[in-house]
């Protein structure tokens, strides 16, 4: 069977999944966090060499304020929680998205961990946190501009392989498979540039329930995908 090189998941239905036990949507992110660290062993044994998850999006602060602070408050829990995972299993983490936006103790969290993992050499697991596709390419075409205006760059210097060179993932391979859970059939401004070419998997498994057999059913029907199309960029 062949393993994509990377695989990008929509973390979805934590809220729903919690409400239908009775309990706080708060419920079901925290089990929703301990399902992304079982995901990741698992996806590693597999062969996948690449995980990139959507834990917040811009859109997120929207939410209501209880919510979000519980959710920055897992947050600062799980940048503990994934140094000593990451020492465990010998990934190699980071965080993409405007981290501008994030208060200064989590931006200090997030450096330490990228800071303490990136030389390690299993699986590149990478958190959207404070992500949007449309900002960022918005702050790629900043960076572009800024070039421009001061003299370094001309218009019609600017190439696609420029602006890819200025996003977030600028390193990282394309995703081969995207996958979403709980049933929604859409991508929520996530990896708009870099999903040009993916192979997209929706399930109704709400997130806390997904497990090695769902990862298995994803690459199972990935592997059932007539896959053509022209250059993908490699890490």
């Amino acid at each position: 069977m062949k393993i994509p090189n990377h695989v990008a998941i929509i973390l979805d239905g934590n809220g729903r999944w919690a409400k239908s036990k009775g309990m706080p949507r708060n419920y079901g992110h925290v089990q929703g966090a301990k399902t992304v660290e079982v995901i990741c062993e698992e996806a590693y044994r597999m062969g996948i060499q690449y995980l990139t998850v959507y834990a917040f999006s811009t859109e997120n602060w929207n939410r209501p304020k209880d919510e979000v602070d519980a959710l920055m408050g897992l947050l600062r829990n799980y940048m503990k929680t994934c140094l000593k995972t990451a020492a465990k299993n010998n990934m190699c983490v980071r965080v993409i998205g405007d981290k501008t936006g994030l208060a200064e103790d989590i931006r200090a969290r997030i450096a330490q961990l990228e800071e303490a993992t990136k030389n390690n050499t299993g699986l590149h697991f990478q958190i959207a946190i404070n992500y949007g596709g449309r900002d960022e390419i918005v702050r790629a075409v900043r960076k572009i501009a800024a070039s421009a205006a001061e003299g370094r760059l001309k218009p019609e210097e600017i190439t696609e392989q420029m602006l890819d060179d200025s996003l977030d993932t600028h390193d990282l391979p394309e995703p081969d498979l995207l996958i979403r859970t709980c049933n929604e059939l859409r991508i929520s401004n996530f990896l708009l540039w870099q999903l040009a070419y993916t192979e997209f998997y929706f399930t109704s498994v709400a997130w806390p329930d997904f497990s090695k057999e769902e990862l298995e059913k994803a690459v199972e029907a990935y592997n059932k995908r007539d896959r053509r199309y022209g250059l993908v960029k490699e890490a």
